[in-house]
């Protein structure tokens, strides 16, 4: 068994995994003023006395990495998995300089297509993997190479998002971080997709980050999380079935070998397409996806 949890918190991201092998994984932060001290103890209570903790930044725009410097010192960062990259950014926040520092130090792990790392997808005696897998970049890829060149000009480091499987039992889930769409019509060919139940939206859910129809094929999501962008701005995946963060709130999902229950903040929140396990682990329970 293991804990995702899709943290509500604006107009950013943060995800944490408790995973059931001595692992647990941050991805991303945006620490909203206010909620900072109830987030830090959330991760300080939920990763307590577990062996190996990493952070995960899909790339340093601010609605991802806000907040990261107080959480490298309540909660310090030893093991930082990022894409190499040297972005810069013209009159940088804390929250950049502090992605700087981690990304250049010896706390760093570069991310890329098929790497691999004790616990993070290599298990042996001491503890399992984490079950993590990288599907993109290739960082010899041209196009990919060319958004290295941009973020290194201060250019927006979007498409420098690597893209990341976790697979808990038979439970699969998707993140791409802020990946656009006209770049992955670029590059999809050099990316293997493969079926998944939960597909974290790119981009917010925005519509400058859909995904794009063959791909959604391949992938073939059970649901689609839409993240909390201005309503105007998201793409709502109208043929597929989807939990909308803005209307939800934080998203918990507890999953099993062959079942992830899924509860949510907002207690009104509800959909049709799942199946009613009646659990009450936690508060506001919305059904059950059965793999």
């Amino acid at each position: 068994m293991s804990i995702v949890k899709s943290l509500s918190v604006g107009e950013g991201d943060m995800f944490y995994i408790k995973h059931n092998s001595d692992n647990f994984t941050v991805i991303d932060c945006c620490l909203e003023e206010g909620k900072e001290d109830d987030i830090i103890n959330e991760i300080k209570a939920e990763s307590k006395n577990i062996g190996i903790c990493r952070f995960i930044s899909t790339h340093p725009d601010e609605d991802h990495i806000q907040g990261l410097e107080y959480i490298n010192k309540e909660w310090p960062i030893l093991n930082f998995y990022c894409v190499e990259n040297k972005a810069t950014k013209e009159g940088p926040s804390n929250s950049f300089k502090e992605y700087c520092n981690l990304r250049d130090s010896d706390k760093a792990f570069y991310l890329f297509k098929g790497c691999s790392r004790k616990w993070m997808n290599k298990s042996d005696e001491e503890r399992g993997s984490s079950g993590l897998n990288v599907l993109w970049p290739i960082t010899d890829n041209e196009d990919f190479k060319e958004q290295l060149k941009l973020v290194k000009e201060g250019k927006s480091p979007n498409n420098i998002s690597p893209i990341i499987r976790y697979k808990a039992g038979d439970c699969k889930f998707l993140w791409m971080g802020d990946i656009e769409t006209t770049f992955l019509e670029k590059v999809k060919d050099n990316i293997d997709f493969e079926e998944v139940d939960i597909l974290f939206a790119p981009h917010h859910g925005r519509e400058s980050g859909k995904v794009p129809n063959d791909i959604l094929e391949k992938l073939n999501p059970k649901i689609i999380i839409v993240g909390e962008a201005p309503s105007k701005d998201l793409n709502y995946y109208s043929k597929y079935n989807t939990i909308t963060q803005n209307s939800a709130g934080d998203i918990i999902f507890d999953v099993y070998e062959k079942r992830i229950d899924i509860y949510v903040g907002n207690s009104n929140y509800s959909v049709d397409f799942l199946e009613d396990k009646g659990k009450t682990k936690f508060d506001s329970y919305i059904g059950s996806l059965v793999i």
